[in-house]
């Protein structure tokens, strides 16, 4: 198999989890597994000296629309949570959790259950109840999470996959590197399909 489609995201970030329903579909396509890493969009932010647009009253109803919109086009379900955008180091920090001590693939499904969560049921995973409920409702012993996400080895993790994203010039999410090339948002699924398909173009 062909190297892995790397693809990092923030569990507050609505074309992340857009493109989480739809690359392992397209990876398979073409051979690839993919590669999932959690990463916390204020982090590059703040490195890129940059805000979510959701943060600028003249962008933020185009965003909320569009969000809405990119959705329905992959005939996905979207509702946004009451709180936006969503601290999210706690989700991440399961995630490397499980993915560090089961498997990359139980934290693919953590991420998906995350995702769904947050952008189809508005669950508030930056509130500990709430996510300790979701821990519990995919399979996890949600006392061993929250004790995870409290852990320093976790948040020491999760701040090295910041550090990578950053010093990989990352700078919003999501953002998907194909053999080096990287791609960032949903609505580059056209670009990385070809790429896939006939190579550098």
């Amino acid at each position: 198999m062909s190297s892995p489609i790397h693809f990092w995201f923030d569990f507050s970030s609505p074309y992340s989890y857009i493109v989480d329903e739809w690359i392992d579909a397209l990876a398979a396509r073409h051979g690839r597994a993919v590669e999932r890493h959690a990463m916390l969009l204020g982090v590059t932010f703040q490195a890129a000296e940059l805000k979510s647009p959701v943060a600028y009253p003249l962008k933020r109803e185009y965003s909320l629309r569009d969000f809405a919109r990119s959705a329905r086009f992959q005939g996905l379900q979207i509702r946004m949570p009451s709180n936006f955008p969503l601290p999210t180091q706690n989700a991440a920090r399961v995630f490397w959790w499980q993915h560090d001590t089961v498997s990359p693939q139980a934290a693919a499904a953590w991420a998906r259950a995350a995702f769904r969560a947050v952008f189809t049921r508005g669950v508030l995973i930056n509130e500990a109840p709430a996510l300790k409920a979701l821990a519990a409702e995919n399979g996890l012993d949600a006392d061993a999470a929250e004790a995870a996400w409290n852990d320093p080895q976790w948040k020491a993790r999760l701040k090295a996959e910041c550090d990578a994203a950053i010093a990989g010039g990352m700078f919003g999410a999501p953002w998907i590197v194909v053999d080096g090339e990287p791609f960032w948002g949903n609505d580059r699924k056209a670009q990385i399909e070809r790429w896939l398909a006939e190579g550098p173009f």
